[in-house]
C-alpha cells in the first residue's frame, strides 16, 4: 500500500492507478499521427476507470479525434513551450529559475536511481510525463511521493490550463482525481504561488530545450529487469 505521513493513500487500486498515470503521461506528449493512432487502445484502457478519471480523459480523446493535427500541434507549443505558467516541469513552480531548482532536479534523479532507473543525461527528470511513466512502469510509491511533494505546482498547472480554456486541462482533472484533495499545507503553497509566482532569482541555468519525451532506462547493474513497461490497461 502506498502511504505518506502527510497524505492519504491513492484513491484507485494499483492497476487502475498505473493505467491512469500511463494514459495521462502518453496524452501529455506532443501530438503526432502516431499518438492519434493510439486513441482506440487508450479509449479501451480508460473505459473501466472511475468516472472522475475516465470522463475528462474521454473528452480529451474526443478532442484528439476531431481537432486538426496541425492546430493541436500549434496549441501544444503555444501552451507548454511558450507559456511559463503552463510549465510541465514540476520543480519550476516551487523553485523558479533559482539555485534551489538545480538541487531539486538532482533529487529527482536520485529518486529514480534508488528505484533502479537511470535517467538520460541531457533530459530534465521533473517533467510531469516522466514522473507519471516512472510511477506506472517502475515505482508507484516513489512517484506518489514526488507528485504529492509538488501537489501545489500540479494544481497551479491545472488552474493555468483552465484559464486558457485548454483541452489539456482535462488531463490535469484526470490526474487530480488520482491524487489526494488539495488542502492544508499544500493548499497554502498553492495560494502563495498564485499570489507571488515561482521564485525569480536568475542563475543562468540552461533548462532548455524542454524535453518532450525524456527516457527512463534501467540500470545495467541491477539484477531485476526493469526494461519492460506496463502495457496501457494492464491490471
Amino acid at each position: 500500500m502506498l502511504r505518506r505521513s502527510r497524505h492519504p493513500g491513492p484513491r484507485l487500486g494499483a492497476g487502475q492507478l498505473a493505467t491512469a498515470w500511463q494514459v495521462v503521461s502518453l496524452l501529455l506528449e506532443y501530438p503526432t499521427e502516431e499518438l492519434l493512432g493510439h486513441r482506440p487502445l487508450v479509449a479501451d484502457a480508460v473505459a473501466d476507470l472511475p468516472s472522475p478519471v475516465r470522463e475528462p480523459l474521454a473528452r480529451f480523446l474526443t478532442t484528439l479525434g476531431t481537432a486538426p493535427l496541425g492546430q493541436l500541434q500549434r496549441d501544444y507549443v503555444e501552451t507548454f513551450d511558450v507559456t511559463r505558467r503552463c510549465c510541465l516541469y514540476l520543480t519550476y513552480f516551487a523553485h523558479g529559475d533559482t539555485r534551489k531548482r538545480g538541487l531539486a532536479l538532482v533529487q529527482f534523479k536520485q529518486a529514480y536511481r534508488k528505484a533502479g532507473v537511470e535517467f538520460e543525461a541531457a533530459e530534465l527528470p521533473d517533467h510531469l510525463s516522466v514522473v507519471l511513466e516512472f510511477g506506472a512502469s517502475y515505482d508507484p510509491e516513489t512517484a506518489w511521493r514526488l507528485l504529492n511533494d509538488h501537489r501545489a505546482g500540479i494544481e497551479m498547472l491545472r488552474i493555468a490550463l483552465a484559464e486558457k480554456g485548454s483541452p489539456w486541462h482535462d488531463l490535469m482533472l484526470a490526474l487530480g482525481a488520482t491524487l489526494p484533495e488539495l488542502k492544508g499545507e499544500d493548499e497554502d503553497k498553492m495560494l502563495a504561488l498564485i499570489a507571488q509566482g515561482p521564485p525569480a532569482e536568475e542563475v543562468g541555468l540552461d533548462l532548455q530545450p524542454y524535453a518532450l519525451d525524456p527516457r527512463l532506462n534501467p540500470r545495467p547493474s541491477d539484477s531485476v529487469d526493469l526494461g519492460e513497461t506496463i502495457p496501457v490497461g494492464a491490471p
